[in-house]
This record gives C-alpha cells, structure tokens and sequence, in this order.
C-alpha cells in the first residue's frame, strides 16, 4: 500500500455488486485487521464513511452498522452520518467508562442520540446499577444473561434460534428504536 488514497472514491456500484440479499434486506461485510503490523486502515474507513454517507443520503436507505467493540469508527468518524448511536454496556465500572468515554468521542464528531442496551443482565439489581450509574443516557432495553446465547455463540449458530426469549427482548429495543426510543 503506498502512501496516498483517495478521500472520494466512488462507492454507488458497490451495495449491488457486493452484498447478499435476503427478504429485502442486504448484508454487506466490511472486513478487519487481519494481521498485526499490517498497517492502518485508514482508505478502509474513508470507504466504509463515503459508503454510509452514499447509502444514507443520495439512496435514502436504512442502514445499520454492527461495528467491532472499541471506539476506532468514532475517532474515524465512520459513525458520523448516524441517527442513533446504540452502545451496549453490561453491569459493571469498565463498560460505564468505556460508555462514558463513547459519549465523548461520539459529541465530538456531532453525534448526541445515543441509546443504550444493557447485556448480561442476571437480576433486577443489576438493571438498578446500570440505571442510577448513567442516568443521563437513555435505555432502550435489558437483555438477560442467558447461557443459550453463550452456547450458540459456541456452535456458531445465531442466538435468537430456539430462544424466544432472547426474541422477545430484542423486539422490545428495535420496536422502541423504531418509536423513537422514547420510554424504557
């Protein structure tokens, strides 16, 4: 890779070239680092934004990003086209500070609706602790601790097969993301 990349590439051909499509929805699969030492990914990220701004503005299109958990896409700005900003946090003081710190670099580069979704929830005081250490962030939902999610991690499988439950909690956030997010 030389030094230099393009800050506009042309992205309108890649949605029909490069994505599987299911029930009308299309999947597309940005890769990652693959090797350590192997360099920045910097024209990955200039794609990847150009795209999301393409898809969001000029095809009017819903789009979702499952980005890796850190914080690169927002000191990329990657994420900065996006209308809601959904961080998972589990009970505990690490994933408050990384929130937190999310916040903060998501304010940076102009993002303010930020949702949160509390994972590994064991007991209700476990909901009780996420909600009076952010009560400045808005929940969108709790998701139980459920070992059937940790064995279809396992066996590669997706964790809503034969776990109602874990449906019914996922329908919950995207039906309040869909109104707007507005009660918990």
């Amino acid at each position: 890779m030389g030094g230099f990349f393009k800050l506009n590439p042309r992205v309108d051909d890649l949605p029909d070239k490069y994505t599987l499509e299911n029930d009308g929805i299309r999947l597309m699969v940005m890769g990652t680092v693959q090797k350590g030492g192997g360099g920045c990914v910097c024209p990955e990220n200039v794609m990847v934004r150009t795209l999301v701004s393409h898809l969001l503005l000029s095809r009017g299109e819903v789009v979702i990003l499952d980005m890796e958990a850190g914080v690169e896409h927002l000191g990329r700005a990657t994420a900065r086209a996006v209308d809601k900003l959904i961080v998972v946090v589990e009970p505990g003081q690490r994933s408050l500070q990384v929130a937190q710190k999310i916040r903060q670099l998501a304010a940076d580069i102009g993002l303010k609706n930020i949702g949160l979704v509390g994972n590994k929830i064991r007991k209700k005081a476990d909901e009780e602790f996420l909600l009076s250490h952010m009560p400045d962030f808005q929940f969108l939902g709790f998701l139980r601790y459920d070992p059937r999610v940790v064995e279809a991690d396992l066996g590669g499988v997706p964790p809503f097969l034969n776990n109602p439950e874990f449906l019914q909690g996922m329908g919950k956030i995207v039906d309040k993301i869909g109104a707007g997010g507005t009660e918990v």
